[in-house]
């Protein structure tokens, strides 16, 4: 870890515990709003509980955190489905084990790249190197992670669900990064083998040279029958991009290097100078760009990531406040119907990483969605829209976002007002991805 890094770590870890005096003491050029402080302070907080709820009582064992906890029943909204209780979303794990690590909980962050590195290790059918979308929260019993499902006893039968026992290459990305995350603060081998696995995954079962070159979207359906997704997604490609490039450096691996190289060729590919703006991917053919819709995280992630040839993209921003922004906040697609937290979140994130600042106004409706058990409703609104579907067998776009306490939401608050970037392991508070005027 850099100097710099370690030292505003040691900045946020005051800031958490003293947040007024170390506001005082950092000035105007550095200082963070009152409404921040107290949001980084509560969102940690959000986790830690997360932690110490799913720990069961077990403070060391690896441990996957739920996506979803909902203790109340909402009036007007959809209550959990049994499919989704106690399903540990890999993505929104690995979000929370950064988060946690920017939070200066260290033991917990590790304790959640543990049960990755396990699930890389232990599959219960492949031995290829990846993770699936999802496991069953808890500590993990026997040292290796269990697929989501639940006995439904009216029907006799286990229920599973597709998508989660599935695999997507942007979620495999994630993984790589927290674990990177990590190692990045102490150097661990066994970190390094397992995101080398990680990535030869992605290459090995993902990669699709049809123009423009780059990763479908990886593999779905049940074991022994899946199916490859022959889309290219944007977003997909700059988690691959960072993973790759960075786990490049830290083990010298030149395939590395050259997989973040692709990666980042196609992120470059889906820039439309004309309308200042990225494509969200590739058609099923995997070479027809997708050139209407619109995601918040593709336009987004790009920016916060800066990598090498992001100064031209910076005009983005525009397009995001044109197409994404509803009221203080941001929605998911474009015309978005509600506010979506998490990529809220992440606005706040890139807009303090590129501009230096962030409105007033996100921080105050990123505070107001917090739950009663610590997390952060994934919108204010009952239901919003995405405009995706799930997987191949939705019939139409079946991916919605409910308000429910979400752990990626929470995780995303908590980067944002720490000052923390995923793709980096660095402070993105200061306004230092400056590009020449």
């Amino acid at each position: 870890m850099t100097s710099t890094a370690s030292a505003w770590r040691h900045a946020i870890r005051l800031a958490l515990a003293w947040p007024i005096a170390w506001a005082l003491h950092a000035g105007p050029a550095t200082a963070a709003s009152e409404v921040r402080q107290a949001l980084a302070r509560q969102s940690c907080e959000g986790l830690r509980r997360a932690v110490a709820t799913d720990g069961r009582g077990d403070a060391s064992a690896p441990l996957l955190l739920a996506s979803y906890r909902v203790d109340t029943v909402i009036e007007g909204v959809a209550p959990l489905p049994p499919t989704l209780a106690n399903v540990a979303f890999v993505y929104d794990n690995a979000l929370a084990g950064i988060a946690l690590l920017a939070c200066g909980e260290t033991a917990s962050a590790r304790r959640i790249a543990e049960a990755v590195v396990l699930a890389v290790e232990r599959d219960p059918h492949y031995l290829d190197g990846r993770v699936r979308n999802a496991y069953r929260a808890g500590p993990l019993a026997e040292a290796k992670p269990a697929l989501p499902g639940y006995w439904d006893a009216a029907r006799n039968q286990w229920i599973a669900d597709a998508y989660q026992i599935s695999t997507a290459t942007g979620n495999v990305a994630w993984a790589a990064l927290l674990l990177l995350n990590l190692n990045q603060q102490a150097p661990t081998p066994r970190y390094l083998d397992a995101t080398a696995r990680l990535l030869a995954w992605i290459e090995q079962r993902t990669r699709a040279t049809v123009d423009p070159d780059g990763y479908n979207g990886g593999w779905y359906g049940w074991d022994d029958a899946q199916s490859a997704q022959t889309w290219k997604s944007t977003e997909h490609h700059i988690d691959i991009a960072m993973a790759a490039a960075w786990a490049g450096r830290a083990g010298a691996r030149p395939e590395q290097t050259r997989q973040a190289g692709t990666a980042l060729a196609f992120v470059s590919r889906m820039w439309s100078p004309q309308q200042q703006r990225f494509y969200i991917g590739t058609q099923a053919d995997g070479a027809t760009l997708s050139t209407t819709g619109s995601g918040l995280d593709a336009q987004l992630w790009p920016l916060l990531a800066a990598p090498p040839g992001h100064c031209r993209w910076r005009s983005g921003l525009a397009w995001v406040e044109r197409n994404h922004r509803y009221g203080d906040g941001y929605g998911f697609s474009q015309q978005p119907d509600g506010i979506w937290t998490e990529g809220s979140a992440q606005a706040a994130a890139t807009l303090a990483a590129v501009k230096g600042a962030v409105p007033e106004g996100l921080w105050k409706l990123l505070a107001a969605q917090r739950a009663d058990n610590g997390l952060y409703y994934a919108t204010p609104s009952p239901r919003i829209s995405t405009g995706l579907a799930i997987g191949p067998d939705s019939a139409g776009a079946d991916f919605f976002y409910y308000r429910w306490p979400h752990l990626g939401a929470t995780a995303w608050i908590a980067l944002a007002a720490t000052g923390w970037n995923p793709f980096t392991g660095s402070p993105t508070a200061t306004g230092e991805t400056t590009c020449p005027s």
